[in-house]
């Protein structure tokens, strides 16, 4: 069994993030800006901005936050996204979800441009991955492409099971590992709540995606020998312990491991891969203003 290190796979593509950076100040050029909307005061989407904010500074990108009080409108939220989408200074930006019941997300991320919809969500976005058109790409399955590649996993002609339909992660990764691409090629089954014997399909597969949000669903008797496991589950277990939690996947870790070839871990798997793919993202929209579209065609994809 080998590790899909997503702590060191994302530290590389930061590295070679920041050498483009280093790369644009030296041409005295102003460096690829983030911001990022926060709605309330959820401690978990606090967390996960911070690490946003963080992984810009260590890459050399601006970042701008905008914490907005948790009543805010929708109509106030929506006039907010306006005024990003019309800021030239900043590249891309991000609405940190969930937002509060009384806000429609969907009418939320309608309302961003797509082209500084860096994290993919935009369905223009979604659309022209379907079809092959230049897109950002959502940034977790963007992640778990990425890993796939730099471990040099076989995915043409393989049996993907991906479990889970998320029009975030399920959906738009099941559509890019069956496409005609590198890291792609395979043979996709898409499983949710309501397959019937879930069982029977894991055991088939040569790659297992599990992104459902159920800790452990996946168990060692659900899979064959051999098996590529991505987890992209975070679920946090309460314990006695002094942080109150600990993390696990989708899958029981302990024990799947035993019979993969390759499992990625909670933490340290394809969480830090979707703030480095953000990275990728917001530094491709950036490049969108300097270099041709041919340039842009290549590092969408």
């Amino acid at each position: 069994m080998q590790l899909l290190d997503g702590k060191k796979t994302a530290a590389s593509i930061k590295d070679e993030i920041k050498q483009t950076v280093d790369a644009i100040k030296l041409q005295k050029k102003r460096v690829p800006h983030l911001a990022a909307i926060l709605v309330g005061d959820s401690t978990a989407s606090k967390t996960y901005i911070n690490n946003k904010i963080k992984s810009c500074k260590e890459v050399g990108f601006k970042s701008t936050l905008l914490h907005l009080e948790k009543d805010i409108t929708e109509n106030e939220l929506i006039a907010q996204i306006n005024n990003l989408n019309n800021d030239n200074s900043i590249d891309g930006f991000i609405v940190q979800l969930p937002l509060p019941k009384h806000i429609n997300e969907e009418r939320v991320l309608l309302s961003i441009t797509p082209e500084k919809d860096v994290d993919g969500f935009h369905p223009i976005n979604l659309g022209k991955m379907m079809i092959g058109l230049p897109a950002f790409i959502s940034a977790t399955p963007k992640g778990i492409v990425e890993i796939l590649k730099r471990y040099n996993i076989q995915t043409s002609g393989k049996h993907c099971v991906v479990v889970g339909r998320s029009n975030i992660v399920g959906t738009p990764i099941s559509i890019l590992l069956g496409k005609k691409s590198e890291a792609g090629n395979a043979t996709v089954t898409l499983c949710h709540s309501h397959t019937k014997d879930l069982k029977t399909y894991t055991l088939q597969a040569d790659i297992i995606i599990a992104a459902t949000g159920k800790p452990n669903l996946i168990t060692a008797d659900m899979v064959k020998d051999g098996v590529v496991i991505i987890d992209v589950g975070i679920n946090r277990i309460d314990d006695n312990s002094e942080r109150g939690y600990h993390l696990v996947g989708d899958v029981d870790f302990k024990n799947v491991s035993k019979k993969s070839s390759y499992i990625t871990p909670v933490p340290g798997g394809v969480g830090l891969m979707t703030v480095a793919s953000l990275l990728q993202n917001t530094l491709a929209a950036y490049q969108a203003a300097y270099y041709p579209k041919d340039f842009i065609e290549e590092n969408l994809l």
